[in-house]
């Protein structure tokens, strides 16, 4: 890495700190206005963000925009910019994967079980490509860190990233922004409503507009097994990404709320981009260029998906408690393509397993949950309800095993799966307030989680001929008690201290990919996982302050951990537990007039605890091409690496995070503003195994936004430029292959926005 970036890496990650540090002990000299009410749903009740038993972090609509205006995927741009939050892909756009205290899953897989969930407007998004729906004309981002199961959706063990759009209102309100920047990049998010009938009936309008040419150079030239191939300029790497949804609120009476909502969605671009021999042997220093690859199949990584979807959310207040009905329908289909060796075959001794493509035939996920909550704000509040979950798809995988120095050639290895997921539960949870200082929380969950997988077409060997010996149906069911208990003591009206205890679990999984090579499925049984946290909330020198910070510990027994074969296909298994602890702080401070700074730090410390326990390693015909540091076995002419006490992949260490506005008011309603944001990611493994190259330390990248605000906030023009200094970060890897995934590269543009209201 240059010099430069090296003290960058310094000065961020001593910049981040400090804030942090002289927020905590500074008086505040100059007061530049009191910080508002952060407002949060995280109880499924609306309350003050200081009030909350549990570590919650808020990312603001005006953060989630300014992190995508230069194109970025907007959910996995927001990776970062909570502290334990984050997020990757090594699938592109249609598939993140999201890590909360550093508890995710690194699986490819279309059907595979994540133990973050996501949930969009009260709607939980179970299956990998419905949690790619895009945000926006968002409200807010509320992660919920920690088991969460009494309330929302699905049992979760991880946590919950929970996002919230801008609803209908009876007053006509609008707001658009529009950016456009290098590559030819642009996007549009905005939404409008107002009142169809006054005080009855209400709509709203929001829409997503993303588009980026394509920028990325294929090199390659000659026969392979797609054809001929000739080299092409800009041959992939942009994308169009087109989204509405429509919501139409009815209040017949003062007692009843419906609020009906549909949404759609149209994508297409460029699945993820493996680079090749991106990295050398002994080094995480990746070298390959961004822009240009030498693919010799899948047609330059085509990717396109449609996804649609409606819900219905009704509400009766009896006075005493509300009745809450959420009705929810979603469907997807589309596919995926990749070069999967991340290069031609031909350039690296004739050695590959060529291209690879996933397709979601028809996806239908139906969910139903009913809820009873208590109202006022007595002692006493309490919620009970109950929730019905019904996920079914029709998955294609289709693998090309193909190898130029042999006259062997394999096109057909392909399998088609059945995937069904039921699940049923009930929940409760009860607050009381013993005292005026002291409130008591508790929560409970019982869950049962079916899934089945059925392989009903193969075909894997050259003649076409089926040679699958390997189970055609699995099924797995489980059904566990989860709770929370948790003490919030008000020591003041600035200050709380809280504690949290919470048991979850994760149901079992099935890898049924694994049949395209010839390969029986694979299955991991439940996971539960206990968790401890302790911390406080205060409110600082006269309310300029917001100061949270929060300890943490868990174990994960009997953890669901996803491992490589020799094909580089995954393979789901359970270690017998893993263990972590850490901690986490957030800070909004107004030292001075005009000016807000934001800090965050997570500091975290994961190990998994089986001796018992190998993953395959990095290796390409029996050959091991990285620096293995765990002591190894050969298994045939495998090599295993023992995995006890290695830290769970992308699980930072530490992240850092800091942002910065000052403004400066111009004329009588205009002002002229600076920001600038910055994240720092401590050392990350992105596999179960210790190497030297499958790693990242002191990833950093920063933005910048300057720009004039008028109107009193109704419209404001700004430059941006996201990953200013153009860092090539390494964010995943193709582990036989030496490959790599980069960040997005630097993008500068200009952006408008305006605000009717």
């Amino acid at each position: 890495m240059p010099v430069f970036g090296l003290r960058k890496h310094a000065l961020l990650a001593a910049a981040a700190v400090s804030t942090l540090a002289f927020a905590t002990s500074a008086s505040a000299q100059d007061a530049g206005g009191e910080l508002s009410e952060v407002v949060v749903t995280a109880e499924r009740r609306s309350e003050n963000l200081q009030k909350v038993p549990l570590s919650v972090a808020v990312i603001s609509a005006e953060t989630v925009r300014a992190a995508a205006a230069g194109g970025d995927d907007t959910l996995l741009s927001l990776s970062g910019k909570v502290p334990s939050f984050y997020a990757e892909t090594t699938t592109g756009r249609i598939f993140p994967r999201f890590y909360i205290r550093g508890l995710g899953n690194i699986d490819f897989y279309l059907g595979a079980s994540q133990p973050v969930s996501i949930i969009q407007d009260d709607v939980v998004l179970e299956h990998v490509v419905l949690k790619s729906n895009p945000v926006f004309d968002v409200q807010q981002v509320e992660v919920l860190r920690g088991p969460q199961g009494s309330l929302f959706g699905r049992n979760t063990t991880a946590g919950i990233v929970k996002f919230d759009t801008v609803r209908p209102t009876q007053t006509l309100q609008g707001r658009a922004q529009a950016t456009y920047g290098s590559k030819n990049t642009f996007t549009f998010d905005g939404g409008i409503g107002g009142p169809i009938v006054a005080d009855k009936a209400a709509f709203r309008i929001s829409a997503l507009y993303q588009h980026r040419d394509d920028w990325v150079d294929n090199t390659f030239a000659g026969a392979s097994a797609d054809g001929t191939v000739t080299p092409k300029k800009d041959a992939m790497g942009g994308f169009d990404e087109k989204d509405v949804r429509a919501q139409l609120l009815l209040t017949p009476s003062e007692q009843l709320t419906v609020l009906a909502s549909a949404h759609a969605r149209d994508y297409e671009g460029t699945s993820t981009l493996f680079l090749r021999n991106a990295l050398v042997k002994g080094s995480n220093d990746p070298v390959a260029p961004r822009d240009r690859v030498a693919y010799d199949e899948a047609r330059n990584n085509p990717q396109a998906y449609k996804t649609y979807g409606s819900s219905l959310n009704i509400a009766y207040d009896f006075g005493p408690v509300t009745l809450t009905s959420i009705s929810a329908y979603e469907t997807s289909d589309g596919y995926s393509r990749g070069d999967t060796d991340g290069g031609a075959a031909a350039n690296f001794g004739g050695i590959g397993f060529g291209q690879s493509m996933g397709q979601l035939r028809d996806l239908d996920q139906y969910t139903q949950e009913l809820r009873l909550a208590s109202n006022g704000d007595g002692r006493l509040k309490w919620q009970v309800g109950g929730m019905l979950f019904d996920s079914e798809d029709l998955t294609d995988f289709y693998q090309r095993a193909y190898f130029l120095n042999t006259a062997a050639r394999n096109p057909n290895n392909y399998v088609r799966l059945k995937n069904i997921n039921m699940s049923w539960a009930v929940f409760g949870q009860a607050s009381y307030r013993v005292t005026d200082q002291l409130t008591i929380t508790g929560g409970l969950r019982q869950t049962e989680d079916t899934k089945k997988t059925k392989l009903i077409q193969t075909a894997n060997t050259a003649a076409g001929v089926v040679t699958y010996t390997g189970r055609r149906y699995v099924r797995l069911s489980d059904s566990k008690l989860s709770w929370d208990l948790s003490a919030l003591y008000q020591v003041n009206d600035d200050f709380g201290l809280y504690a949290r205890v919470a048991k979850g679990f994760r149901g079992p999984t099935i890898q049924g990919r694994s049949a395209v090579f010839n390969a029986d499925f694979t299955t991991a049984d439940s996971e539960t996982i206990l968790s401890y946290e302790a911390g406080f909330k205060s409110m600082l020198f006269d309310n300029t302050l917001r100061l949270n910070a929060t300890a943490f510990a868990y174990e994960v027994n009997d953890i669901q951990l996803n491992g490589n074969d020799s094909n580089g296909n995954g393979v789901l298994f359970n270690a017998d537990k893993a263990k972590a602890y850490g901690l986490e702080a957030d800070a909004e401070w107004r030292p001075i007039q005009n000016l807000t700074l934001t800090g965050g730090v997570s500091l975290l410390h994961t190990e998994i605890q089986d001796k018992r326990v190998y993953a395959q390693v990095c290796a390409l015909n029996g050959i091991v091409v990285c620096t293995v540091e765990n002591p190894t076995i050969k298994v045939g002419a495998n090599t295993f690496a023992q995995i006890d006490g290695e830290p769970l992949p992308n699980a930072p260490k530490y992240n850092l995070s800091f942002t910065a506005r000052y403004d400066m008011p111009v004329g009588e309603d205009g002002k002229v503003f600076v920001a600038t944001d910055w994240n720092v990611q401590g050392y990350t493994s992105f596999v179960l195994y210790k190497t030297q190259e499958f790693t990242a330390k002191g990833n950093f990248e920063g933005g910048a936004r300057i720009g004039y605000a008028g109107g009193d906030g109704a419209y404001e023009v700004a430059l941006f430029a996201r990953n200013i200094t153009n860092e090539k970060n390494l964010k995943g890897v193709i582990e036989n292959y030496m490959a790599a995934v980069y960040n997005e590269p630097r993008i500068v543009g200009v952006s408008l926005s305006a605000k009717l209201r």
